[in-house]
Order: structure tokens, then C-alpha cells, then sequence
């Protein structure tokens, strides 16, 4: 009888601690919330950013200005070291304003909004002067041939696919043809490619993005135009399938330019040589103030840190807050971090990032092993009320993805998706485009994900 009224006195007790403890970080989890959608220093500092700081292309005076604004701020929120990781990037010059006309005996001449994909080479100093072949993909290109391809343009206009409900998935679907594209036209003798922006709108904005080229192949000009104009275009053709495009650039690529990530850290209490990171980064592309591509995430990552500050929160692991560099263009600022960890043995319980926007936040996607997964879902009801359902295995994000070979547990938060390629790489990436309470969500879903695993780990 005895041992029987222990067992259940110890059941209870268990009983009444797991309530107490679930109590407690309920509490936590309002205090963030609260905190965040009560203070303005969010949307405050993204404003100052973004229309401080435009065009934070790697390489460009803008972003090493944003660098030195960004020390100072995480040296105002109160970071217990901050530091620099040096590295050089490529520096891509846009030039002069990119011009594209079509011309057609039927239609005349009209104007189309283009603009030159990054890593492109120029053309010539008077524009270029050709037929256009309009395809689908690379599989139409290779039945076309030389015979038809040879001294024309090539104009992609695969569409994002609007069947899916995460648009990242219909980006992904359509994407190769702005990053490889311009080679595999190359390779059947075009001499320059026009590819439909990546977008589900139908706007006059040019979405330009970062494009590859093989080296086994010439390098022809890379442009991206509007998805309006891509559809003028495309009526055209089928009409006069004669006309032809002028297209002029400038770009070139001039000389490496030093830069660096930023690194700021909360130490730990308990284990303060094993890491939990988050991150965004704070270059942008060159047409744009990236507001939400992605000084949402830099606003995001440097509010945890307040937050932890404001409410006397002291974690047990050091939070480190990383302002990566160079994601847009040949992401060395990721593999630079990698690059560190790994020299350094350095212990990462976890990496958070944040680089799809600062709309809505629905969720986060988990890069994790079962046992994590399962864990992690103990926590969900924790987020149900501010709006996190999504919990989903799936990818995390660029800057901490080289960070999963050392078997680091990877989450990236998840923002309603369906404006975000609006906005993304393009002139209407601005900051009236970012709700204030949406932006601040995101700031207390992160820090709500980091004070739990720094409480019970993974």
C-alpha cells in the first residue's frame, strides 16, 4: 500500500510540474509576443534600413554602409561580443539603365521593361538587334537545334505554376531557366536571352536574379523582362513571328571586393561554446530596397536579440545573430560561416533563418531527423495561438544550409508565401510593402523557437 500511494504521489507530482512547466513557458511565449507587437522598434529600424541603405548588391558602397549600421545597432541592443568574419565577394556593376524595344512591321516599335540578370555580360556598346524564338524549356531548345536557334534571341517564358499553394514551389519550378538558360541557348548559337520574370503578378517590374554560366559555352547577354511585357511579346510573335527585340546593357564585373558577416552573440550560461544561431542577409539586389528580400530577416534575427535583452531572459547557449553577406550572388558569406564553424570545432545546437519575407507568419520548415521533428511538435500548441500551425519537414534556407553536414538541426520560418514573389528581386520590393504587426510575429515566433530549444535542446 505504501509503495502503491508513493508511485502515485510521484505521478502526480510529475503531473503538477509538466502543468507548471508548460505554465511557464506559456507565460514566456505571451511575454514575447506582447513585447514585440508593442514596440515599433521593428518597423522603426527596417524603415531605416531599407531607405538608408537601398541596393545592397555585395560589393557596392550601400551594403558596407548597412554593415557598419548593423554593428552599431546590435552594439545598441546589447550583444555581448560582436565581431566580423572577413571575406571577399564578386562585384557586378549593372551600368547604365538596360533599354529593350520591340520591333515589329506590324505592331512598330514599343518599349518593354527589362533589366539584366546578374553575373550577365554586356552587349555590345550599341544594343543588339535580333529575331526572337520564344520556348517553354530546354527540352524545345534542344529539338529546335542550331538550324533555327543561330544568331537569334531566345526568350523563355515558362510561367510560375499558379497551381501551387506554396508559391516557393511554383519558383523552383520555373527557375532554371533564368540561372542556366543564357548557356544553354548559347550552346545552339543564340546570341542573347530574355527571360520571363519570376513572379505570379502580372506587373511592369523587371525580377531579376542571380544566373550561371557554363564554361564550356560563350557567355551572351542574360535579360529579364516584365511578366506584362513577356505577354505582349508572346501575343506578338504569334502574329509576326518576324519581329525582333533591340536590347542594350553595360554591366560588367569589376574587381573582388572585401566584405565580411556579422556576428553578434548572447552568451550562454551554461554551455557558452555551443551555438544557436539565426540569421538573414543583409545584401540585396542592385533594383531594389529589399524590404522584404531580406531586411525583414535581418530585423527579424536582430530583434531576438532584444527581446531576450528587454525581458531579462539569459540563455543557457550563446544565440549568435548573423548578418550574412553575399546571398544573392555567389552565397560566400554562408560558406565562409560554414568555413568557420568547422575550423573553430565549433558545437551548433540548432540554425534559424529567416529570408522569405516578412508577411504573415504561418510555421516554420524543419531540415531534421525524425526524433527532432517529433520533438519539436510537443511545442506546437505553444505557437497555435499566435498563428503558427505549419510545422513541416522540409528545406531551411541558404546561409545555414552548408551548416547540415556537420548535422546541425535547421529551421527557416515561414511566411504566407502568397505576395512574396511580388516583391521578390525587383524595384517593388520597398517598405511600405511590410505590415508592421505581420514583420513583428516573426520576430516573437523566432525568439519563442529558440527559447525552447535552448530550454530542453533537440
Amino acid at each position: 500500500m505504501i509503495k502503491l500511494i508513493s508511485s502515485i504521489v510521484f505521478v502526480l507530482f510529475c503531473f503538477f510540474a509538466n502543468c507548471q512547466t508548460q505554465l511557464n513557458d506559456s507565460v514566456i511565449a505571451a511575454s514575447f509576443f506582447s513585447k514585440s507587437l508593442t514596440d515599433d522598434w521593428a518597423i522603426n529600424n527596417l524603415e531605416y534600413l531599407v531607405t538608408s541603405f537601398p541596393k545592397r548588391l555585395c560589393g557596392t558602397k550601400a551594403v558596407s554602409e548597412a554593415v557598419k549600421w548593423s554593428e552599431k545597432t546590435l552594439k545598441e541592443l546589447g550583444a555581448d561580443t560582436i565581431f566580423r568574419q572577413d571575406l571577399m565577394v564578386l562585384h557586378w556593376d549593372r551600368g547604365a539603365q538596360e533599354k529593350g524595344f520591340i520591333e515589329s512591321k506590324q505592331f512598330g516599335k514599343n518599349k518593354i521593361n527589362v533589366c539584366a540578370l546578374g553575373n550577365s555580360v554586356s552587349t555590345v556598346q550599341n544594343g543588339i538587334t535580333a529575331e526572337v524564338l520564344e520556348v517553354q524549356n530546354f527540352e524545345e531548345l534542344q529539338k529546335l537545334g542550331t538550324e533555327n536557334i543561330k544568331g537569334k534571341i531566345v526568350f523563355f517564358n515558362r510561367a510560375m505554376d499558379p497551381k501551387f499553394f506554396y508559391t516557393f514551389q511554383a519558383y523552383g519550378g520555373a527557375a532554371n531557366q533564368r540561372t542556366k538558360g543564357a548557356s544553354e541557348a548559347a550552346k545552339y548559337g543564340a546570341i542573347a536571352v530574355i527571360v520571363r520574370s519570376l513572379t505570379l503578378s502580372n506587373d511592369t517590374f523587371p525580377h531579376t536574379g542571380v544566373m550561371r554560366y557554363d564554361t564550356n559555352y560563350a557567355k551572351i547577354p542574360a535579360f529579364c523582362v516584365s511578366t506584362f511585357h513577356a505577354d505582349q511579346l508572346s501575343n506578338q510573335l504569334k502574329k509576326d513571328s518576324k519581329l525582333k527585340i533591340y536590347l542594350e546593357s553595360s554591366c560588367t564585373m569589376l574587381p573582388e571586393e572585401k566584405s565580411c558577416n556579422i556576428i553578434s552573440e548572447l552568451k550562454g550560461t551554461e554551455f557558452p561554446n555551443e551555438y544557436i544561431t539565426i540569421g538573414g542577409h543583409i545584401d540585396c539586389w542592385d533594383n531594389s530596397a529589399g524590404a522584404h528580400d531580406d531586411g525583414s530577416g535581418i530585423i527579424h534575427s536582430m530583434e531576438v536579440l532584444k527581446l531576450f535583452k528587454d525581458l531579462g531572459i539569459k540563455p543557457r547557449h550563446t544565440i549568435r545573430i548573423v548578418m550574412f553577406m553575399d546571398e544573392e550572388m555567389d552565397q560566400r558569406g554562408a560558406k565562409k560561416y560554414a568555413e568557420y564553424a568547422e575550423k573553430n570545432k565549433e558545437k551548433h545546437i540548432a540554425a534559424i533563418e529567416s529570408d522569405r519575407g516578412g508577411a504573415s507568419p504561418i510555421g516554420f520548415s524543419l531540415d531534421v531527423n525524425d526524433t527532432i521533428y517529433n520533438k519539436v511538435m510537443l511545442w506546437q500548441k505553444l505557437f497555435n495561438n499566435y498563428g503558427f500551425y505549419q510545422f513541416i519537414k522540409g528545406g531551411s534556407g541558404v546561409d545555414i544550409g552548408p551548416l547540415k553536414k556537420f548535422g546541425t538541426p535547421l529551421f527557416a520560418i515561414m511566411p504566407d508565401s502568397q505576395r512574396y514573389f511580388d516583391y521578390h528581386h525587383c524595384a517593388n520590393d520597398t517598405f511600405d510593402k511590410v505590415n508592421k504587426r505581420e514583420l513583428q510575429l516573426g520576430s516573437a515566433g523566432i525568439a519563442l523557437l529558440v527559447y525552447l530549444i535552448d530550454k530542453y535542446g533537440l
